[in-house]
């Protein structure tokens, strides 16, 4: 992610990182990148809501995806999964904080 954050503020930046923390982080900056300090790069991380809404579009995509088949034009979706792939599109609706981001309920997949 620190990376990335460089990256936004000098897409040519060549430069090499250790460590996670940006805090604690050692920058290497190569090939005459100028150095970008700490503070400007934490200004372009992202925050711990975006993290955690990150991840919980990937976990809908996967259960999005194992239930494409039914989407498939020879196939009669069963009003249920209609609405189970619904829930799953409509779950980030309304996360506004990490805590409700941890505490989303999963909708129940039919069985057919």
């Amino acid at each position: 992610m620190i990376i990335d954050a460089i990256l936004k503020i000098n897409p040519d930046a060549k430069v090499t990182v250790v460590g996670d923390d940006i805090d604690t982080c050692t920058i290497t900056w190569h090939d005459g990148t100028a150095e970008i300090s700490k503070d400007d790069i934490k200004a372009q991380l992202p925050s711990d809501l975006a993290i955690a809404l990150t991840d919980l579009r990937i976990q809908r995509d996967s259960l999005l995806a194992e239930t494409d088949f039914y989407a498939l034009s020879d196939v009669t979706m069963s009003s249920d999964m209609t609405t189970y792939r619904q829930n799953l599109r409509d779950i980030t609706t309304g996360l506004d904080t990490v805590e409700k981001v941890n505490n989303v309920t999963w909708p129940t997949k039919p069985w057919w």
